[in-house]
Parts: C-alpha cells; sequence; structure tokens
C-alpha cells in the first residue's frame, strides 16, 4: 500500500517536472523579480544569467514553505524547491531545523500539533529525497512567531509555514 503511494507520488512529481520544463515564459525580459505570494507556495529571483543555475538558486533561495488552512499537505510547487535543498544536504552533510508555524486560529495545543505535522511534512519528502532523517530537527512554534501581525486572510496565509533553518 505504501509502495503504491510512493508511486502515486512520484508519477506526479515527474509529471509536474515535465509541465513546469514545457512551459514557456510570457512578457517582457526586464529581469523583474516576482512579489512573494503566499498562496503561490514560494517565489525567489536570484538575478543570476544562466538559465539552469538561476532557476536552482532561485529555488535555492527558497527556505519558507505555505500550507492551506487546517492543512499539512504540501503544495506541488514547493516539491522543486525541496528537491534542491534535499540535493545540497545529500551531497554535504549538514543539519537543518524544519519549524512549523500556523496562523492565530485554533488552540494553542492544536496549532502546536498542526505546526508538528507540518514539519513532519516537510521531513518526509526530504527522507524520500535520500536526506538522511539526522539531518533534520524538527520544531514546532504554533502561532507563537507569526510573520505577519494583522487578523485578515492574508497575515494567516503568511504565517502558514514551514521554515528551513540552516
Amino acid at each position: 500500500m505504501e509502495m503504491l503511494k510512493f508511486g502515486k507520488f512520484t508519477a506526479l512529481a515527474l509529471a509536474m517536472a515535465v509541465a513546469v520544463g514545457c512551459s514557456s515564459k510570457g512578457g517582457d525580459d526586464s529581469g523583474e523579480g516576482a512579489a512573494i505570494d503566499p498562496n503561490a507556495g514560494y517565489s525567489a529571483d536570484t538575478g543570476a544569467v544562466d538559465g539552469s543555475l538561476s532557476e536552482e538558486a532561485a529555488l535555492r533561495a527558497i527556505t519558507t514553505f505555505y500550507f492551506e488552512f487546517d492543512s499539512s499537505e504540501l503544495k506541488p510547487e514547493a516539491l522543486r524547491a525541496l528537491d534542491v535543498h534535499a540535493k545540497d544536504l545529500r551531497g554535504n552533510g549538514a543539519r537543518v531545523v524544519l519549524e512549523g508555524h500556523t496562523d492565530e486560529r485554533g488552540t494553542r495545543e492544536y496549532n502546536i500539533a498542526l505546526g508538528e505535522r507540518r514539519s513532519q511534512a516537510v521531513q518526509r519528502y526530504l527522507v524520500l529525497q535520500g536526506v538522511s532523517p539526522a539531518q533534520l530537527e524538527l520544531v514546532s512554534y504554533g502561532e507563537e512567531r507569526p510573520v505577519a501581525l494583522g487578523s485578515d486572510e492574508q497575515s494567516w496565509a503568511q504565517n502558514r509555514r514551514v521554515e528551513l533553518r540552516k
């Protein structure tokens, strides 16, 4: 059963990689960076010239992964950045901390548990990519360390996250 889930997950990841690789970008070549949008999962701009290095560097710069309300399911767009981090971690053996966070809604106890489930989701993905569990430390802060202090959907979306700290 677990192998079937892994196979489906692998097929989904491969399909996403092919779809992204085959897509083209429209618009101008002004070099403008994209704004961070927590609803999109991630965003970064490194300004590098080489396409493949630029993309890998941009993905490496992404260290915050966002989640939907009351969810610990990784967004598909976060997987490419996590793949780059997994490659780096396999190569250098460094340790990282996966910090789980939530928005202010829910009880303190529930939010600590949800933050932990979110950091475990990132951990599971990295381990499936070959990272040693000994390299990954999990911490849940729940709602205790918000990055946005508002009580609106935009602020809550920014607070539902896992941060990868080196």
